[in-house]
């Protein structure tokens, strides 16, 4: 079956989903140890969190692009992450979704969350033909965040550099029975399309099945 366009695919439970964040020793070990982002993290940035594990391995090259030495596995509620993304503006202007750029512009500079549609990544991190979401959180985002929304902290490391080395020693099969499985994460209808999301293939079919009947 084909993978729609633009969709969350992402580890999760029914009170969590998990986000992937890459930072050098000082920020990741800091924030492993306080179980939050503390010091030197700075909350005045723009923070981009990542439920794809592998475009996060594409951003940080298996970790050892510098400043990207550590990879942070990051549980945060749900809840958190939905108020996040009704808020988010998209990146890029959309002219569907928009109507006009100065509409978008204007929505961008007001919102502290941007919303990001990048092609996902294969193991070998090759560009797929479908997408995967990547957020950014600035201002009162970040300080959510940070303060209330975070439930665990997870240096994935050693993980992501056993892949790493089971991918260079050609054994495709061990290195993907180490990746976490990411399912379709089911977004609330008026979230995904202020996301411009593609519909969920498996709603659309159940709403179809109920009108035959």
């Amino acid at each position: 079956m084909s993978v729609p366009a633009r969709q969350i695919r992402a580890r999760y439970s029914a009170d969590t989903i998990t986000v992937y964040q890459a930072y050098p020793p000082q920020i990741a070990l800091a924030a492993v140890a306080a179980g939050r982002f503390v010091a030197p993290f700075k909350r005045d940035r723009m923070t981009w969190i990542k439920p794809s594990f592998l475009w996060m391995m594409y951003r940080c090259g298996w970790a050892i692009k510098p400043g990207q030495e550590r990879v942070l596995s990051i549980d945060i509620a749900r809840e958190g992450f939905e108020w996040a993304l009704a808020r988010a503006s998209l990146s890029h202007y959309d002219r569907d979704l928009h109507g006009d750029k100065a509409t978008w512009t204007r929505q961008l500079k007001a919102s502290p969350v941007r919303a990001q549609w990048d092609p996902e990544r294969s193991l070998r991190l090759k560009a797929l033909p479908y997408r995967s979401l990547q957020v950014g959180l600035s201002g009162e985002a970040v300080d959510r965040y940070v303060d209330d929304w975070i439930v665990a902290v997870t240096d994935i490391t050693p993980t992501v550099h056993r892949v790493r080395d089971l991918l260079h020693s050609g054994d495709e099969q061990a290195a993907t029975a180490h990746l976490p499985v990411e399912r379709v994460y089911p977004l609330p209808a008026q979230i995904a399309a202020g996301l411009n999301a593609s519909p969920d293939v498996a709603a659309v079919e159940v709403a179809e099945q109920q009108h035959a009947h």
